[in-house]
């Protein structure tokens, strides 16, 4: 009744993987978690000696030993009963012969009491399991594994050629030490780079790395260090496992503190299992801590439980070594002889924990038309593949090496014609060993298998995601495979339709900090890691778009801008004043309007030139005024339109030498006026200079040294062409640049200093009788000229862009009108409306 019971949970099981595994053909695996399936098995090592003879093999010759095989250990005994049937029926391969093995006894079962006990360095004998060390009878090869800790026992002291086929370890590899010893297994050579490769490629930053304190672990940690730090990834924490139990459990606490506290969400686990690293990672998981194992594939297989959260961080990557698909070996198992073979096929494929699930496409026999007496029935006419752990293949490549080793080795005897020794027999230990280490063989599968180079080669890997179902399955998904002779960029190659668990998709993530989004850079702190840091917004004008986390921002360019979430480079567009702007309309046409009505004062002088308040005002100079005027108000026309490299050398010169010519012409008349009025007894030497006119020599000096300054400042440093990106948000205001502002102020200085020499001494004339008054008009004009270009100064200084060019403008037309309507337009109506 309970083995019927039993029968049932499975079939149930078995039923529930097949229609999930249909959700995620074609690269779905699984396992059951069974009963008898206890975390002692796992300890367990098997040994092996493969013999060689002439005779056939008996149907009793694997049922003669009695032994218990543990389930996780099934696979090893299938391995070695297909390998060596298909060696067997291979021509080319050991031919006339019978390839045999037989188990070492004790081991797969009790591995490590067994080795305490009857191996032990103060037994004299040194009897172990099935040969005596006192006296060698052949050197038949022993096949150890998968644990090295048990070759390593096997090996000391004992001179009898051996194969490890467990993963590669360095302390194996010692020739002068362990002569006799041969890994199959290829040394993770490239291991750290690939899984360095896949954290950058899941953007994993923040890594936590769990290793023993052996040397096997400590050069691992020493080579991904260095792969980190070549990708910008760092160290969240380093958990050293010590080798010693009772170290460990004094310091399991601390171990336990940093794992748990720590922010990292990725951990990459490395080692052997039957440690104190298994003890560690067993004692996590008793306390609830899930998190993504990055780890190599013999951890595979304690990494589930029945226990299931849907957190994004349960999952294990694996990297295993790739192997190809064996499908004969499914169609050996379905096919084999029970008679001969000691292996219950039913319990093995219940038992033993790994299935491809995927089913053929042309299958169409479901568990719904299950018309079968019993399950194994209906497992038979099932299209599953098995997929060989990374053991298992080694195993199999390790029998190959050894078949391969013994048909040179027979090759050899009948070249030499030693007909004194048996075929298959073999007393040289030395010679075995040698030849064995020197095998290069291509495998059934088609893989260049070299045994003395098995340490210098990096490893195809493929690449698994084992996480857990509620129901007790552990889902193995091959989420992708990395080549090391591929080139840098392709190496990695990660399936796109990638499932974290049962319908996630979306990545887990591991860093430090949170990432900076677009339009923010990196801040890095000090005596933190570069992974660490924080975040803060770009820079007025930069931006920062194309992947997050950027060190620097990129400004853009002067005829852009940046948009308002600082990600994208907007086209600015060009602005200046311009005549079709409101603002420069009106400046335009005032400029022109008072230039026509300086015209006309010019033409009514003309006209009236005859009139005694012409003639007092001295019409000449009142002619070099209003012309000197009309060129000031056109001047200001040069600010106006687009700037280009004549009207920005233009603009202030002229500006300057206008102004100028108009301001000496008014401390010329001021100086006549004073001179003629101001003298109550003037002198015939006063009077001489009054009638020979020499007070308008005032205009062409003056004029003369502004053209001096001017000239200077274009050799020095002329104006030219700018633009302004500052003044206006999304425009790029071509403006006229002055050059060498200490010029420009030396032209506005010396010609502000003129007009105060005007009004100083109109002022001094300002009580002259009023029929002969012009001095308090020129007093007025030059008034309200010093008002306007006190007022320009600041007001210039605090504003920009076109607005600055705007207020020029503006104070040039002001202060000319000003002079224009102080001096001449009180003439202008005594001529025209009060002749009289």
């Amino acid at each position: 009744m309970k083995k019927l019971f039993a029968f049932t949970i499975s079939f149930l099981i078995l039923k529930f993987s097949l229609d999930f595994c249909s959700l995620t053909e074609p690269g779905c695996f699984w396992r059951i978690k069974n009963n008898e399936d206890d975390d002692g098995d796992l300890r367990n090592d098997c040994g092996f000696v493969l013999l060689v003879d002439d005779l056939p093999t008996e149907k009793s010759h694997y049922n003669n030993t009695i032994f218990e095989i543990p389930p996780r250990k099934y696979e090893f005994f299938l391995v070695l009963l297909f390998a060596t049937n298909e060696i067997n029926k291979n021509p080319h391969l050991l031919p006339n012969l019978t390839f045999k093995f037989s188990i070492i006894m004790g081991m797969c079962d009790h591995t490590f009491r067994l080795l305490d006990e009857k191996y032990s360095p103060k037994k004299k004998t040194f009897m172990f399991v099935n040969y005596d060390c006192k006296r060698v009878l052949t050197c038949d090869v022993q096949l150890t594994g998968p644990s090295w800790t048990t070759a390593l026992k096997l090996a000391v002291n004992n001179r009898k050629p051996k194969v490890f086929f467990g993963p590669f370890n360095p302390n194996l590899n010692d020739h002068d030490q362990f002569p006799y010893v041969s890994q199959i297994a290829t040394k993770d050579t490239c291991l750290s780079h690939a899984m360095v490769s896949l954290m950058f490629h899941f953007k994993w930053t923040w890594i936590g790395v769990v290793i023993p304190s052996d040397d096997q672990g400590i050069q691992f940690l020493s080579d991904l260090r260095e792969e980190m730090q070549r990708y910008g990834i760092c160290l969240a924490f380093v958990n050293v496992i010590p080798e010693t139990m009772q170290l460990y459990l004094a310091r399991a606490t601390i171990y336990d503190k940093q794992i748990m506290t720590s922010s990292a969400k990725v951990v990459v686990i490395y080692g052997q299992m039957n440690s104190t690293l298994e003890v560690s990672f067993r004692r996590w998981e008793d306390l609830g801590l899930w998190r993504i194992w990055i780890t190599t594939s013999q951890w595979d297989v304690i990494t589930y439980k029945r226990d299931f959260s849907l957190d994004f961080f349960h999952g294990t990557v694996t990297f295993a070594h790739h192997h190809g698909e064996m499908s004969k070996f499914w169609k050996f198992i379905q096919t084999m002889d029970t008679s001969i073979y000691p292996i219950d096929r039913f319990k093995t494929k219940l038992e033993w924990n790994y299935f491809n699930c995927s089913t053929s496409k042309n299958n169409n026999s479901t568990i719904d038309h299950f018309k079968f007496n019993n399950t194994w029935e209906w497992l038979a006419q099932q299209r599953f593949h098995m997929d060989l752990s990374e053991e298992g293949y080694n195993l199999y490549n390790a029998v190959y090496a050894v078949a391969h080793t013994y048909h040179e080795l027979i090759f050899q005897q009948v070249e030499s014609q030693e007909k004194t020794k048996i075929i298959g027999l073999f007393l040289d230990c030395p010679k075995v060993a040698s030849v064995l280490k020197t095998r290069v063989f291509t495998n059934p599968l088609g893989e260049l298998v070299k045994m003395n180079h098995r340490e210098s080669q990096c490893a195809i890997y493929d690449i698994f995601d084992i996480w857990n179902s509620p129901q007790g399955f552990g889902l193995k998904v091959k989420i992708g495979s990395y080549f090391p002779y591929f080139p840098q960029n392709q190496k990695l190659h990660i399936s796109e339709d990638l499932e974290w668990a049962t319908g996630i998709t979306s990545v887990p993530t591991s860093t430090c900090s949170v990432t900076c989004t677009v339009g923010f850079r990196k801040i890095h702190q000090e005596q933190t890691p570069d992974c660490c840091f924080e975040c803060a917004q770009c820079p007025e004008n930069e931006i920062s778009n194309e992947t997050a986390d950027m060190e620097q921002c990129v400004r853009c360019p002067d005829d852009k801008y940046a948009n308002f979430e600082q990600t994208h480079c907007l086209q600015r567009t060009v602005s200046f004043l311009a005549y079709e702007d409101p603002l420069g309309m009106a400046l335009g046409c005032t400029a022109l309007s008072f230039s026509a009505l300086t015209v006309l004062v010019l033409v009514t002088f003309v006209k009236y030139k005859t009139t005694p308040i012409v003639k007092a005002n001295n019409y000449i100079l009142s002619y070099i005024l209003l012309l000197s005027l009309i060129l000031c108000f056109l001047c200001s026309l040069l600010f106006i339109g687009h700037p280009n490299k004549a009207t920005c050398i233009l603009q202030q010169t002229t500006f300057g030498v206008f102004f100028t010519v108009a301001v000496s012409t008014v401390l010329a008349k001021t100086i006549t006026v004073v001179m003629a009025f101001k003298l109550t007894t003037p002198g015939i030497k006063m009077r001489g200079m009054l009638l020979s006119g020499i007070p308008n020599l005032v205009i062409p000096i003056c004029t003369l040294i502004q053209l001096v300054l001017c000239g200077a400042w274009l050799l020095t440093s002329p104006p030219f062409i700018d633009r302004d990106t500052q003044s206006e948000h999304g425009k790029t205001i071509i403006v006229c640049n002055k050059g060498s502002a200490i010029a420009f102020h030396f032209v506005l200085g010396y010609l502000g200093s003129l007009a105060l020499a005007s009004f100083t001494v109109a002022f001094m004339a300002r009580n002259l009788p009023d029929k002969f008054n012009e001095a308090k008009f020129l007093t007025f004009s030059m008034l309200v000229f010093c008002s306007v270009w006190i007022t320009f100064l600041p007001v210039y200084h605090s504003t920009t862009g076109k607005v600055m060019v705007a207020v020029e403008v503006f104070s040039i037309l002001a202060s000319s009108a000003g002079v224009l309507g102080c001096i001449f337009v009180p003439k202008c109506y005594v001529i025209l409306v009060r002749p009289d």
